[in-house]
């Protein structure tokens, strides 16, 4: 390993500390190398507070002049909630800053390393980018798509079970792979499931971490048919929870709205609720840059087939369920012939617990 990607690395690990706080901002680290020691490091930690780079500053233990800066993501060069940071680069007379990943954002995109380089910082990209990138595929997704990254999750057994012919299905998966899942839960910004799991199960869909960060619960309820004493209405006021309807029940509506909820009203998609349109509403009026989906197999085949999943999480259990009658995955109507399934690619697999998880990319050749 050379320096450079050292430096990065302890970047990388940085930037992972802002998980579940700084979204729609992206993940990113900054490490500030002087004479072969570290004087000082930062991250972003939470959305609208200073960015990596100022941090990294603020902490140094002697002057950063003449050091070199390690960033995972190129420094911003526009106004928002903070100055640009590549004035903060410059101001502290900075010698040269290793890029892991390019920002895509266009108020960003060349520009921040562009700058720099006009005032004689020396820059060089694509350290450790593979790892760098990684750290925000929601971030460049939403900047690039304007809509949310969508991640499909779903727990099963070695034959593809969900349930057991009675309908039972807690647990499938290790406590080790329950956790993973309250990490991504921590990671996205919304967890969205249908009125069939809040019916079935009354669940609360919060992140159960001792820092759980805050996202959004969003409920697909196309005939508005949630109880108003179900734990996710009597927290409404309490997490941010929005209903995605096409029902045009005024008085429903302003009942639960008055109850803390908030009420997405789409077009009808064979009398569902638009999920094309819900993630486009998301993504603009409510700034929610990514979507974990924990639903039924209807939830999940209407997911898919809308086109809105970019990333399917499979866990898999050493068990098997059998049964003619037993649920799986993914319900609905399905397709009629092999050659119109769903492709998936790039697949990742990982050891959690006695459980497998596959990871793909929805939308591969």
């Amino acid at each position: 390993m050379s320096e450079h990607e050292k430096y990065m690395r302890i970047a990388v690990e940085l930037a992972k500390g802002g998980t579940g706080f700084v979204n729609p901002n992206p993940l990113v680290g900054a490490v500030i190398v002087k004479n072969g020691r570290v004087i000082g490091s930062g991250y972003h930690r939470r959305y609208g507070e200073l960015h990596a780079e100022r941090n990294a500053f603020a902490s140094c233990t002697e002057s950063a002049e003449g050091a070199d800066m390690y960033v995972t993501l190129e420094p911003c060069c526009h106004y928002g909630k903070t100055p640009p940071c590549t004035e903060a680069v410059i101001e502290n007379k900075i010698k040269r800053v290793f890029i892991g990943s390019s920002d895509p954002n266009p108020k960003v995109a060349g520009k921040g390393a562009a700058i720099l380089r006009e005032h004689g910082t020396e820059v060089y990209e694509g350290i450790l980018k593979n790892e760098c990138d990684a750290l925000n595929e929601i971030f460049f997704h939403y900047i690039s798509e304007q809509t949310p990254f969508v991640i499909l999750k779903y727990a099963m057994t070695a034959d593809g079970k969900t349930a057991t012919r009675t309908g039972a299905s807690k647990w499938i998966t290790s406590d080790e792979s329950r956790m993973n899942v309250q990490m991504t839960r921590k990671r996205t910004a919304a967890v969205m499931t249908g009125i069939g799991t809040v019916l079935a199960d009354d669940p609360m869909l919060t992140c159960r971490l001792e820092e759980p960060g805050i996202h959004t619960r969003i409920i697909c309820d196309s005939s508005l048919r949630i109880p108003q004493d179900c734990n996710i209405i009597k927290t409404a006021r309490e997490y941010p929870t929005c209903i995605a309807t096409v029902s045009e029940d005024a008085e429903k509506i302003s009942h639960l709205e008055s109850l803390g909820a908030h009420i997405i009203k789409t077009s009808s998609s064979d009398g569902k609720v638009n999920l094309k349109e819900l993630m486009s509403v998301l993504a603009v009026e409510y700034h929610i840059d990514s979507v974990l989906i924990e639903g039924g197999s209807e939830l999940a085949y209407s997911a898919l087939k809308s086109g809105i999943v970019n990333k399917l999480q499979m866990y898999i259990a050493p068990k098997i369920f059998g049964g003619v009658s037993a649920k799986s995955a993914v319900g609905g109507e399905g397709v009629a012939l092999p050659d119109e399934a769903f492709r998936l690619s790039g697949p990742v697999i990982s050891h959690i617990g006695d459980d497998i998880l596959v990871e793909y990319r929805v939308g591969g050749e």
